[in-house]
C-alpha cells in the first residue's frame, strides 16, 4: 500500500480534512447563515430534476372517493363483553340456564363438546322504531338504537386476548403491523396540523394487553402511530421543552434540522426517517399551544357536562374521554380511540367469574356517556361525517366456564360488534348467531370485513390502500383483500 503524503494530517490530506470539516459539523454553522429559499432553489428530489419540499406526512390527502365519514371514533370494550347478555337477544337460553347442553366451544380452556348454560341475566326490551331487543344492562344506549347497525355474526382467528386485540387492531393476530387508526391517517392524513392525527385514550387502570403494540403504527413512519392523550393532568405527556428552553429556542432548533435536511436532500438522497422526525418535532412545538386548549373541559356548557355524565363518579372519566373524542374530532382529528377497561381480570370485561358484578360496574360506567357522545354528534350535525365503533376483541361463550358460578370463556366463533354515523344505516341487524349465541351461522363477518367496511366507509379503498414494504404491497385486509359489509352502508 503507497504511503500518505508528507503533508498529510491525522492519516488524511489536507484537501481531505478541510472537505470533510466543511461537509460535517461545520455545515451546521452554515446552515444558520443561509435562509431557507437558498436551500429551496438548491434542492432536488432524486431524480435530479423535481423541486424537492419537506412534505408533512400528516397533510390531508384526498380519498379515493367521496367519503361519508371524514372522521373516527372507536370505542374499544377490552376483554370482551358478552354479547348475549348486551345487545344479542337469545330468550331460549333463559329457560335452559343451569341445564348440560352438547355445544363445541374454545376459550382460553381450551377446546370443550359441552357445558352448563349460563342463561342471560338481564331482562332485554324492545327500544325505537326498530324494535331492537336491547339489554337492561344499556338503557341510555337502548334509545339510540335507530342509529345504530348491529352486527351479530362477527368472527375472529384467535380466542386469546393478546392476538385477539392485534387482529382486531392491526387485521394480524401477530405483532409488528400498522394499526387500524395509522392505516386511515396514512391514507388521509389529518385535517388539523396542529393536533395528532390519531389519538388513543386509556383506562385509569392501565392499557390492554400486548400494550402499544395495539395503537403502533408498524413498519410505517412512526409519524403515523397513536398518540396516548389523558383526561386528567397533563394531556400529553413529555410534550412539554426542556426547563430552560424558550419557544424561540425550540423555533431556531426546528429551523436548524429543516435546513439540515435541505442540505441532505440537496444530494439527492431520501431519508424518510428524518423528514418523519422533522414533522414529529414540528407536531410537538404546535401541540405544546393547542393541545391544553383542546382538552379544556371548563370551556362546555354545563348541561353538555350533565349529559355526559361529568356529575356522577361513576360515569365521570369514560364520559370525559367520551367528550374528548367529540371535541377532537370536532378540531379535525381524524380517529380516536377510547378503551373500557384495562390492567387484567375484573378491571375489563373479562368475566371469567361473577358475569353480573362484572357487566354491571362496566356497563354503568360507559352506558349514559357512549350515549351522550351518539346525541351530542347528532345535534351538532356531526354524527354523517364522524363513524362510531363499539365492540371488543371477542365475545364470550353460552355456557359457564367452571363448575359453579356465573363466568363466561372467551367466544370468536361469533360476537355482535355496532356501528353508528358516517354512512350506517340505522335501526338494522345483520348476521346471526345459533339460538344460544355459540357461533356465527347467518353471514359471518369476519374483523376483516369490519376493517374493510370502515376504511370504505372513510372514503379509501380497502383492497387499493396499500404500503409496499418486505416485498408485498401490504394491505390492512391482507394482500388476498377483502370485501366491505354493504348491508349495513346506508
Amino acid at each position: 500500500m503507497a504511503d500518505k503524503p508528507r503533508n498529510s494530517f491525522c492519516g488524511q490530506t489536507r484537501r481531505e480534512f478541510l472537505w470533510q470539516a466543511g461537509g460535517g459539523f461545520a455545515s451546521v454553522a452554515l446552515a444558520g447563515l443561509l435562509d431557507d429559499r437558498f436551500f429551496a432553489s438548491q434542492s432536488v428530489a432524486a431524480d435530479g430534476v423535481t423541486p424537492f419540499h419537506l412534505a408533512n406526512p400528516m397533510a390531508p390527502k384526498k380519498p379515493h372517493f367521496e367519503p361519508k365519514a371524514k372522521a373516527c371514533i372507536f370505542l374499544f370494550m377490552y376483554g370482551g363483553p358478552s354479547h348475549v347478555d348486551t345487545f344479542d337477544y337469545k330468550p331460549k337460553m333463559y329457560a335452559l340456564d343451569g341445564k348440560t347442553v352438547a355445544v363445541k366451544t374454545f376459550g382460553r380452556g381450551g377446546h370443550k363438546n359441552q357445558g352448563r348454560i349460563v342463561g342471560p341475566k338481564w331482562k332485554f326490551k324492545p327500544y325505537g322504531q326498530c324494535g331492537k331487543y336491547v339489554s337492561d344492562l344499556f338503557p341510555h344506549l337502548g334509545a339510540c338504537v335507530d342509529d345504530m347497525a348491529f352486527i351479530h355474526s362477527m368472527t375472529a382467528d384467535s380466542p386469546i386476548h393478546g392476538s385477539a386485540m392485534l387482529m382486531m387492531n392491526s387485521g394480524r393476530i401477530l405483532s409488528g403491523h400498522p394499526c387500524l387508526g395509522s392505516w386511515v391517517t396514512y391514507g388521509l392524513g389529518s385535517e388539523n396540523e396542529n393536533l395528532p392525527g390519531f389519538v388513543v385514550m386509556l383506562d385509569p387502570t392501565g392499557g390492554p394487553i400486548s400494550g402499544a403494540k395495539n395503537w403502533s403504527s408498524g413498519y410505517m413512519p412512526a409519524s403515523y402511530q397513536g398518540t396516548l392523550l389523558r383526561p386528567h393532568g397533563e394531556p400529553i405527556l413529555d410534550l412539554q421543552p426542556p426547563a430552560g428552553m424558550s419557544q424561540r429556542a425550540q423555533r431556531r432548533l426546528l429551523d436548524q434540522l429543516n435546513r439540515m435536511n435541505s442540505i441532505h436532500n440537496s444530494s439527492r438522497v431520501s431519508n424518510s426517517n428524518l423528514r418523519a422526525r422533522i414533522a414529529s418535532y414540528e407536531l410537538a412545538f404546535k401541540m405544546q399551544q393547542h393541545a391544553p386548549e383542546a382538552v379544556d373541559l371548563s370551556r362546555e356548557p354545563e348541561h353538555i357536562k350533565r349529559l355526559y355524565g361529568l356529575d356522577n363518579k361513576r360515569t365521570e372519566d369514560f364520559g370525559k374521554k367520551c367528550l374528548l373524542a367529540r371535541r377532537l374530532v370536532e378540531r379535525g382529528v381524524r380517529f380516536v380511540q377510547i378503551y373500557s377497561g384495562g390492567n387484567h381480570n375484573d378491571a375489563n370485561w373479562d368475566a371469567h367469574g361473577d358475569l353480573v358484578k362484572n357487566h354491571s360496574y362496566h356497563a354503568g360506567n360507559t352506558d349514559q356517556p357512549i350515549a351522550a357522545l351518539l346525541k351530542d354528534l347528532k345535534q351538532r350535525g356531526l354524527l354523517e361525517s364522524t363513524l362510531v365503533i363499539w365492540g371488543g376483541e371477542f365475545g364470550r361463550q353460552p355456557t359457564a366456564e367452571y363448575a359453579k358460578g356465573t363466568g363466561r370463556d372467551h367466544n370468536s366463533y361469533g360476537f355482535t360488534m355496532w356501528l353508528a354515523g358516517g354512512g350506517v344505516k340505522g335501526g338494522i341487524s345483520v348476521g346471526k348467531t345459533d339460538e344460544i349465541g355459540s357461533a356465527a351461522v347467518e353471514n359471518r363477518f369476519h374483523v376483516k370485513r369490519l376493517h374493510a367496511t370502515i376504511l370504505h366507509l372513510m372514503g379509501l379503498d380497502p383492497n387499493r390502500l396499500s404500503y409496499f414494504y418486505n416485498g408485498l404491497d401490504q394491505k390492512l385486509v391482507g394482500v388476498e383483500g377483502a370485501e366491505p359489509i354493504r348491508d349495513i352502508m346506508a
